[in-house]
């Protein structure tokens, strides 16, 4: 089948990305998003190496440089005494993969991805269009878009966690795991002057950790607190109540605890997953992203996989005489291992993390045996992915 072309719903990062991926590779795209409005719920991003080259060979690598940090290092600290376990080196990632790692504002990444999409013909955006009553047919896939009947060849879906087209798939819900996370930005001169500025510093602690990196050029401190807790919320999340991640993180490091009562706005997000090993493809329907393997962030490889994704996805569907089923279908057989790879790995990093007060000081003392280079160079399989041909 002739692809021509393609309806991506969802037009988040994972949806944008792919539109332009697409477009560039000379598909037509008509991007679906159910809100009536962009906005990007969420605070800081981390953007790996192997995400990143994506992005750079889209041409957005002045853009993003202009809006965020290059982190000197990746800093593991004890939670309650605050001094340094081991420190990741990451200034010289760009030479190491070939690509810089970066940290900036999800509403950051999302307006440059926008202004790409604004500026290519060959991408139209649909607001206020969720994708209901999907039919597939002997030549394409018809669908409803809002209050809109349309037809593409090949339906990607983009839409998140709570996909509508994973439904479809027959894809079970998103499952809750037990944490939640607890997302605040406050200016860097609120911070305590002990909190650096240049680097991700990683407060590890009994069944919770904090992470806090530099965002929008430096001017903002994202701080994500994640706690082990049954909670789930109907929405995506729901204002947090300060009062008790103050009392959570109470008797913490004096700077960690300080900073937990500089945050003044703190959001709560019930951190849910979808097995990477569900359905996602039947036909010319295809999803990517947190629609197929929404994955714990503590990797923070949740984008950098939807970005991956969109890549090998555009990659087999631009292989001549391929029929777009096969297509799709090469695609899931090549990206479902790996992103079930780090999704487990980031499963295990939760539970390092988060060990007890008598397992905590083996955890430090193999960290500090192994050393920052060899802790690093074990991320290497993610950092330095590459396409292969």
């Amino acid at each position: 089948m002739s692809i021509s072309t393609i309806a991506v719903a969802g037009g988040g990062i994972a949806g944008l990305t792919a539109a332009l991926l697409l477009s560039r590779a000379g598909f037509r795209i008509d991007v679906f998003e159910r809100a009536e409005q962009f906005t990007e719920v969420g605070a800081g991003l981390q953007i790996s190496p192997n995400a990143g080259r994506i992005l750079d060979n889209l041409g957005l690598g002045s853009a993003l440089d202009a809006v965020a940090t290059r982190p000197e290092a990746i800093e593991m600290r004890g939670g309650q005494s605050g001094r340094l376990v081991v420190s990741l080196p990451l200034a010289r990632a760009a030479i190491r993969y070939g690509a810089p790692y970066r940290l900036l504002h999800r509403a950051d990444l999302l307006e440059i991805l926008l202004a790409a999409v604004a500026a290519d013909g060959n991408i139209a955006i649909h607001l206020g269009s969720p994708i209901g009553n999907i039919d597939e047919t002997a030549d394409g896939v018809r669908f409803t878009a809002g209050s809109s009947s349309r037809n593409a060849d090949v339906l990607i879906g983009a839409d998140g966690v709570r996909s509508a087209i994973r439904a479809h798939l027959r894809g079970g819900p998103a499952e809750p795991t037990g944490r939640t996370a607890w997302r605040t930005t406050i200016p860097a001169s609120a911070a305590p002057e002990g909190i650096a500025r240049d680097r991700v510093t990683v407060f590890l602690s009994d069944r919770s950790h904090v992470v806090i990196y530099p965002i929008r050029g430096g001017r903002e401190i994202n701080i994500v607190a994640i706690v082990e807790e049954a909670w789930q919320s109907a929405g995506w999340n729901e204002p947090g109540d300060s009062a008790f991640i103050r009392q959570r993180f109470r008797g913490m490091a004096a700077d960690l605890e300080d900073l937990i009562v500089a945050g003044k706005d703190w959001t709560r997000w019930c951190l849910s997953g979808v097995d990477a090993n569900g359905p996602w493809q039947r036909g010319r329907i295809a999803l990517v992203g947190d629609a197929c393997h929404a994955m714990l962030p503590f990797l923070a490889q949740g984008a950098a996989m939807a970005i991956e994704d969109a890549a090998v996805l555009t990659r087999m569907l631009l292989r001549q005489g391929l029929p777009a089923e096969i297509a799709l279908e090469r695609y899931v057989a090549e990206r479902r291992p790996r992103a079930a790879r780090v999704a487990h790995a980031a499963r295990q990093s939760g539970a390092i993390y988060h060990m007890s007060p008598l397992a905590a000081p083996f955890r430090d003392a193999t960290m500090k045996a192994l050393g920052g280079d060899r802790l690093l160079a074990r991320y290497d399989w993610i950092y330095g992915w590459r396409q292969s041909g």
